[in-house]
């Protein structure tokens, strides 16, 4: 255990500075400074003394709040001691990715830190991504090829956390795994979802590098169901994994909807981000110059107004249809629970305003030869029914300028057209792949984990689901396993 009374002597919460808002805007780097120029971390002195924070608390219920079971007191005592090597064995034991989750994570640990009761959390999220950032700088993390091979092969669709991962652990047990991807590369929506300032896309090539080396395959631009059908794949593999997420977004069928101008924030976000790579887009949907409106106040949303702040929009309003959430844990969220408090994320520190209590009532075209394009939006106060129910309160109407409106209300769930349609897979009365709590679905050797089979969650969740769904695949074809499984299907998330 670090320091026992590390906690007394350091009460304060530091974390790495982030880069100038007037600076990091002319740019699509990474907003927080975890590195210097020349590659090592930016105040070790701060890491010992916050890794030192971490208490001897018996019963470290920061294990409960993270899905992976990551063993973060240990790696906290390690990084205390400067150990660094050993630190990424303990860190790699539970999470294959961790340089992904320490940067886009939202940290449920820290909400269940026990320290987090009377006095500010240890920065666990801080912690681990210096950790994996110094073990890949030092060498540490290298292709961990499997000694024999099992003779099986398992295909996997999907290239986001959850397909990943299950990869990962796979090829590590002997297993020939090709992982399919529908995009031209590899890394499903931490390649083309989540913007460079949050994750620069050189931290999924140096792990998929490590991947190819261990013997994993990968074939980007196929489409299952399309380029190959489910049935033809089914024949190819021993097993599949179905980590496709959930892709289909949460739409808002509203009057104006079909005009110009109005689109779902993944089909903006996957322009921008592909342009970021040096991708060549026609007829970009872009922020320049435009009075852009967000309709959603979640990391989706956050995204957006990153990346339209990026482009040079005039102005950036986001919209969420509740009440702004308080500021501290509120008393029917307990400790250790994940609470829902306002949060301030690097892109609302850039600019941009946010709206509470809006409801939007319909989009608003413009007139003659703009008639056909968004031009405003028509939003009326919210109104909280004895029910529950949310609902424009009659004569609150106003409007709003809007040249580019993007829905971010997040997704529904997976597509599964010709996932049923081809393979005969079931599926839940939310539209979810159906699955038992050993990731398989109806269809036997065809199994699911991530959001395709959860719905939208967290990274961490996929990664977790990716890894317990290769343990099923391996017992199911091997009659054992000895991967590490930190969840079953039907666990569920610490949140009231």
């Amino acid at each position: 255990m670090a320091d026992q009374r590390g906690f007394l002597k350091t009460r304060d919460r530091e974390l790495p500075p982030s880069r100038p808002v007037p600076v990091r805007l002319m740019d699509w780097r990474e907003v927080h400074e975890h590195r210097t120029a020349d590659g090592t971390a930016v105040d070790e002195a701060m890491l010992h003394r916050q890794a030192g924070r971490c208490m001897d608390c018996g019963i470290p219920f920061c294990h409960n709040g993270c899905p992976l079971g990551n063993l973060i007191p240990e790696w906290n005592d390690l990084v205390w001691r400067g150990q660094w090597a050993d630190a990424s064995e303990r860190l790699h034991a539970t999470n294959n990715f961790p340089e992904f989750t320490g940067r886009i994570c939202p940290a449920p640990c820290e909400s269940s830190c026990v320290l987090g009761i009377n006095q500010p959390p240890v920065t666990i999220k801080n912690v681990e991504v210096s950790i994996i950032d110094e073990a890949f700088d030092r060498g540490f993390v290298t292709p961990q090829v499997p000694q024999r091979l099992t003779g099986f092969t398992v295909a996997v669709v999907g290239s986001g956390p959850a397909g990943l991962a299950a990869a990962q652990q796979l090829t590590r047990a002997g297993y020939t795994v090709a992982v399919y991807e529908r995009d031209d590369e590899i890394g499903g929506l931490l390649r083309y979802g989540v913007p460079d300032f949050k994750l620069e896309k050189h931290h999924i090539d140096r792990r998929l590098k490590q991947m190819k080396a261990e013997g994993t395959r990968f074939r980007p631009g196929v489409e299952i169901g399309r380029d190959i059908t489910w049935d033809q794949l089914h024949s190819r593999f021993d097993a599949i994994v179905v980590a496709t997420g959930a892709t289909v977004p949460r739409e808002l069928p509203l009057p104006g909807r079909e005009l110009e101008g109005v689109h779902v924030a993944m089909d903006y976000l996957h322009q921008a981000n592909a342009v970021v790579a040096g991708k060549e887009v026609v007829d970009q949907i872009t922020a320049t110059g435009k009075h852009v409106v967000i309709i959603g106040g979640g990391d989706t949303g956050s995204d957006c107004l990153g990346t339209a702040l990026r482009q040079g929009a005039a102005s950036v309003t986001t919209l969420a249809i509740g009440k702004q959430p308080p500021t501290e844990r509120p008393e029917n969220q307990p400790w250790p629970t994940d609470p829902l408090v306002f949060e301030v994320s690097s892109s609302h520190e850039e600019g941009g305003e946010r709206t509470y209590l809006a409801s939007t009532v319909a989009f608003v075209g413009g007139e003659g030869d703009d008639a056909g394009h968004v031009r405003g939006l028509r939003l009326a106060t919210t109104e909280y029914l004895p029910d529950g129910r949310r609902v424009p309160a009659s004569g609150t109407e106003r409007d709003i300028p809007a040249d580019l409106v993007l829905i971010a209300m997040g997704f529904t769930g997976p597509e599964t057209e010709t996932l049923v349609g081809q393979a005969g897979t079931e599926l839940t009365s939310r539209g979810l792949v159906q699955r038992t709590d050993d990731f398989a679905t109806s269809v036997p050797g065809v199994f699911v984990a991530g959001d395709a089979g959860r719905g939208q969650s967290l990274i961490v969740w996929a990664i977790a689901e990716g890894r317990a769904a290769a343990a099923a695949v391996d017992r199911f074809l091997s009659g054992g396993t000895e991967l590490h499984a930190p969840v079953t299907a039907g666990t569920v998330a610490l949140r009231p």
